[in-house]
């Protein structure tokens, strides 16, 4: 058997996108999808995209990390997704909405100076903090709680994106490299989490390294961005005011969260690579 398959990368966070109606059935198990997204036997991808029709929206995303696991969200997930539509002539539409696991969220796709599609806004919904929405063991919020893991003293910052995300600011890079698996699969987690280690630059500008849930290092992340900025912000590390923009190993993401926190917008590019079938 095989389907047609599309590959797009947000800022080198790279996905398999599949209209799922052309798709067996058993193709979606973990070692299917472990499969198409090995980097040396398969194709090769963060994750898979799975288009679905939706009784909500104008269409419906479904995410598969490359390890199996089923998250919530991903932002530059959705920006693929969305110029995918266009692109592929599911919709002719520049503005239109995709139903998520974390609900139905508006896209916008952005012209450059050319008149082509390169970018997309899309609406990231507002950021949670209780400790129960992430999960995350304990009650309440989690603003800088103090804890120590591997001998390290740490502070962390809980934020919810529809997945959850664990924010840390200052940590050396000599030391990220060991703390982001071991705090993914941290027991305060209870479903795991994101990791994103910040560094402010100044009140506009954020660097940003994520250990992805289910993925690993990435080269970039939507959601992590979004929770950083929120962070930051709840931390007093910089003012509430603006777009502010969040620099990735793969680029950068301008991220807008409201004054009330109800919302949050994300703006970046979504690139294709390639297509083609794939045949197992």
């Amino acid at each position: 058997m095989s389907f047609e398959f599309w590959k797009y990368h947000g800022l080198g966070n790279d996905f398999v996108l599949v209209d799922g109606k052309d798709v067996e059935p058993h193709y979606r198990n973990d070692e299917q999808v472990i499969a198409i997204c090995d980097r040396h036997l398969g194709i090769g991808a963060d994750g898979i995209l799975w288009l679905e029709p939706s009784e909500k929206a104008d269409f419906r995303m479904i995410i598969t990390n490359s390890d199996g696991s089923r998250p919530e969200m991903c932002g530059n997930g959705l920006r693929c997704f969305a110029r995918f539509l266009y692109d592929q002539g599911y919709t002719s539409e520049l503005s239109f909405s995709v139903e998520t696991d974390r609900g139905v969220l508006q896209c916008e796709l952005e012209r450059d100076g050319t008149g082509a599609v390169a970018n997309a806004r899309v609406e990231m919904g507002a950021p949670m903090l209780n400790r129960e929405d992430l999960p995350m063991v304990g009650e309440g919020t989690c603003i800088e709680q103090s804890f120590s893991i591997a001998g390290e003293s740490l502070s962390i910052t809980g934020v919810s994106m529809g997945n959850p995300h664990a924010i840390l600011f200052d940590i050396p890079k000599d030391k990220q490299g060991s703390l982001g698996p071991l705090l993914e699969t941290h027991e305060l987690f209870p479903d795991r989490t994101n990791v994103e280690f910040v560094d402010v630059v100044d009140n506009q500008h954020l660097n940003v390294d994520v250990f992805e849930r289910g993925c690993g290092w990435t080269q970039a992340c939507g959601t992590g961005a979004c929770a950083s900025v929120v962070a930051a912000i709840k931390t007093e590390r910089i003012p509430h005011e603006g777009e502010v923009f969040v620099k990735l190993p793969g680029g950068t993401l301008g991220v807008t969260v409201l004054p009330d926190f109800s919302n949050i917008f994300m703006s970046g590019p979504a690139v294709p690579v390639f297509c083609g079938t794939w045949t197992s």
